[in-house]
């Protein structure tokens, strides 16, 4: 962002606005406002200084070539930029949904999307809406979050948004949110808040593209149960962290070796339907699974060989955000 402008109000809330050529930003702060004016700063060292501080409220005074923030016992000064245009205006609305079940599914999802890779189509969440439906996609190769929520409003849009600025939008985001979409471009709004952002130019993520059509295996149990006893038996795991997920008639095992530590074993009752099988997950991926079913019974849908294994919620009440999480199964060696 190359700048931030402070245009006229004459209501007690302050616009703020700056942009890049990816990114636009828009919000508004509470204020008490004496003079009409539009300046534009440096937003880094602005954004650096207002973080720092710390203040429940800074005097902003625009004293010559120069924006000053004052506080009791300090004063900090900005030059001023020349007021180019205001930030490029956001693309139609195309649809909305409600904030706080957006903002609850993103964050699952967009964890499972990679922090730094060279292929931007597993650093993005792909965002689509058809019809009624808004679906939430993201992985990491490794694993893959599926969400689908309703929408308040009909609605079309296929698109890959960087995961990291699309969390913390809707982290911002407060109420109903809007969603926006055009030509390379996807952007989020709410009362007194808009984002937008160039969309990734890469492939589109596929549930599709995971087969799940091959379970032989159904284990239903208390996901904080099992979260909790892949953590104590972790601790027993080799450096690789892999554990070995025993499936009996009516219970699980799980059960970890290391030289130098000693070993541990954990067996927790479980409602199964199948076949016995003993699939392997990375332990750190297995908790970050079933985080997401935390306080529910969890469904974990097993298929034979290295294929995924689906987990999702045993119970789901009509307009509740629908999750499927695909993990893939390790090799112990």
């Amino acid at each position: 962002m190359v700048g931030a402008s402070f245009p006229a109000w004459t209501s007690p809330r302050l616009p703020t606005a700056g942009s890049d050529p990816d990114l636009t930003v828009r919000f508004d702060c509470p204020a008490t406002t004496h003079t009409d004016g539009e300046v534009a700063v440096p937003a880094a060292p602005l954004a650096e200084t207002l973080k720092m501080l710390g203040a429940e409220s800074v005097r902003v005074v625009v004293e010559g070539s120069r924006l000053a923030l004052r506080l009791d016992q300090a004063r900090f000064a900005l030059p001023l930029l020349s007021v180019v245009e205001s930030p490029a205006s956001e693309p139609p609305r195309v649809s909305e949904v409600d904030g706080p079940a957006f903002a609850s599914a993103l964050r699952i999802v967009a964890g499972t999307a990679a922090k730094d890779d060279p292929l931007p189509l597993f650093t993005g969440v792909r965002v689509q809406a058809v019809e009624g439906e808004l679906t939430l996609t993201a992985s990491d190769r490794y694993r893959m979050a599926v969400a689908r929520l309703p929408l308040r409003s009909p609605g079309a849009l296929d698109v890959l948004v960087p995961a990291a600025l699309l969390t913390e939008a809707a982290r911002q985001a407060r109420g109903v949110v809007g969603l926006h979409s055009g030509p390379g471009r996807f952007g989020l709004s709410w009362a007194g808040g808009l984002v937008g952002t160039a969309v990734l130019d890469a492939g589109f993520l596929s549930e599709e593209a995971i087969p799940s059509g091959a379970v032989d295996t159904t284990v239903t149990l208390d996901a904080d149960a099992l979260a909790a006893a892949v953590r104590r038996v972790g601790v027993y795991a080799e450096d690789r962290r892999v554990l070995t997920l025993e499936v009996g008639d009516t219970q699980v095992r799980l059960a970890s070796a290391r030289q130098d530590t000693g070993e541990a074993e954990e067996t927790l009752k479980a409602n199964v339907s199948g076949g016995r099988t003993s699939p392997s997950f990375q332990a750190r991926y297995l908790l970050d699974a079933l985080g997401a079913f935390a306080g529910e019974r969890v469904v974990l849908s097993i298929q034979p060989g290295m294929r995924a294994c689906v987990l999702r919620a045993a119970d789901l009440s009509v307009g509740e955000v629908a999750l499927t999480y695909y993990l893939m199964p390790m090799l112990t060696r």
